[in-house]
């Protein structure tokens, strides 16, 4: 992304970049993901799977993306291109899979949106799942009509429109916008959640709660799924393999510690989602203290979490509006840093390959994404939704991630790669490095990879009468982000950028 004059763009500052990129990172499913895989996972043994995936892979991948984008200059496509000139269309696939991803995630704002308006009067009542399913997003019965379109929910496409609105202006003139604008929705969501932490484990039951998802079952971490779950939340958490991280990096200045923000912003993600737990779990044992049933009975995540389990939470406490209206605030705050980026990421690429302006880009990107998200604002739409996101963040990051770690690893070099960020920051990483990115993270992805499409093939979603449509939505969407991705290489695009850097 180049000004004017063809100088690349800079973050104001340092910190403007590290809370960016946890601004991206932390997202929705740090409340609604984290805290149900830890219970599930031998909640206190999990959290330590967790930290040591973190530490040899979570970082190690972060610390490549910055030091990608950093010394090509570039967003992904052009970035991978400048490792090998044939490799551009892999740049265009991690970009495609983040495009696909913005596409739905506008969506799930629009819940989020739609509950903060309805937080005012407590819309849902005393049937929140009623509310959710039937009345906001209408959805359908995919076992008696699977390919049945639904109603038209005016309410969800209302809250889509905002939230794109809210995308484009948030990152209108790049890295001076969203400089900005994450000084309110990183801060924001952080100072909400100590809010519902503090009042959450002051609940009656809370102690019950916490308890399910603190109490470390050891004899969990013989179980090599328990290891996988970890590595897994680790590399959905940190956005890498989203083509994000590279474009942020690339408009990092020359003198840039790149190890100490990696792990700042590694940090500071499992951080917040840890506390995010602590929050959940201790709500949860207040509903099982109301309900008097075993905490195990109210467990959820996902959709189901937010938006049927906390808004009944949420009417038994005191002031239920004022926490209604700070949950889902919260909620979207953390959302549309997630989802700016995604966009960012793209509209970077656009603007390396094509020297479109950051208005053009911002307004092709997010106008494309915007009419590919209105057939979910229908009623079956959180079915697809459910099935695009399974392919992406499962299938689609991790064939990105494991073509970034060869690729770097095997052909760059790792070394190579480890001297230039050495070279840039206060403190080195050494040579264990280097085994995380030829070794450990390529060997536990390809794992993740071979389990899940075997998972796909076994099992697919024609349980619910939806294996059509997993056969569209998912493979087909796939197959289809590569063609478009070699296709791209292949178009005209203005004057390489510069070489990579030396350190």
């Amino acid at each position: 992304m180049t000004g004017p004059a063809g100088k690349r763009e800079h973050w104001a500052s340092r910190r403007a970049f590290v809370l960016a990129a946890i601004g991206s990172a932390i997202g929705l499913g740090n409340i609604w993901r984290f805290p149900y895989v830890c219970y599930e996972n031998g909640g206190g043994a999990f959290v330590i799977a967790y930290f040591i995936g973190l530490i040899t892979a979570g970082i190690p991948l972060l610390i490549l993306e910055f030091g990608l984008g950093h010394s090509t200059q570039g967003a992904a496509p052009i970035a991978m291109g400048r490792i090998h000139p044939k490799m551009e269309w892999f740049g265009w696939v991690a970009t495609g899979v983040g495009f696909v991803i913005c596409t739905y995630y506008a969506v799930i704002m629009s819940y989020c949106a739609n509950y903060t308006w309805h937080s005012f009067t407590l819309a849902w009542g005393d049937n929140p799942s009623d509310f959710f399913f039937n009345k906001v997003i209408g959805l359908t019965d995919a076992t008696k009509h699977p390919w049945a379109l639904g109603r038209f929910m005016p309410g969800v496409f209302i809250g889509l429109a905002i939230s794109w609105i809210w995308i484009i202006l948030s990152i209108w003139k790049g890295t001076k916008t969203v400089g900005k604008v994450v000084y309110v929705t990183v801060l924001v969501p952080w100072a909400i959640l100590i809010v519902f932490i503090v009042r959450g484990v002051t609940l009656p039951g809370a102690l019950e709660g916490l308890k399910f998802y603190l109490t470390p079952v050891f004899s969990k971490l013989a179980e090599p799924q328990v290891w996988l779950a970890a590595y897994t939340q680790v590399f959905f958490s940190l956005s890498v393999g989203f083509a994000i991280m590279i474009a942020y990096a690339s408009f990092l200045p020359r003198k840039s510690d790149i190890v100490k923000n990696a792990f700042i912003i590694g940090t500071g993600d499992a951080l917040t989602a840890f506390l995010g737990g602590l929050a959940v779990f201790g709500a949860l044992g207040y509903k099982a203290h109301l309900s008097g049933v075993p905490v195990s009975e109210v467990v959820r995540s996902g959709p189901g979490l937010a938006f049927v389990t906390y808004p009944e939470i949420i009417s038994n406490l005191p002031a239920p509006q004022l926490f209604g209206l700070l949950f889902f605030l919260m909620l979207l705050t953390l959302a549309i840093d997630s989802a700016f980026s995604l966009v960012e990421a793209v509209a970077a690429a656009t603007m390396d390959k094509w020297g479109w302006s950051h208005r053009r880009s911002n307004l092709t990107v997010g106008g494309l994404a915007f009419l590919l998200g209105i057939p979910l604002t229908f009623g079956a739409g959180l079915h697809w939704l459910d099935i695009v996101d399974r392919f992406m963040n499962q299938i689609g990051l991790s064939l990105v991630v494991l073509g970034e770690t060869l690729l770097i690893g095997y052909y760059f070099g790792s070394e190579r790669m480890r001297t230039y960020v050495n070279g840039l920051s206060d403190f080195s990483v050494g040579k264990w490095w280097n085994a995380c990115i030829m070794i450990i993270t390529p060997a536990v992805i390809a794992w993740l990879l071979i389990s899940e499409v075997l998972a796909r093939i076994k099992a697919p979603y024609g349980d619910s009468g939806l294996r059509s449509q997993e056969f569209v939505f998912g493979w087909l969407i796939l197959v289809l982000i590569f063609l478009i991705a070699f296709g791209l290489q292949g178009a005209k695009g203005k004057k390489a950028p510069e070489p990579i850097r030396n350190a």
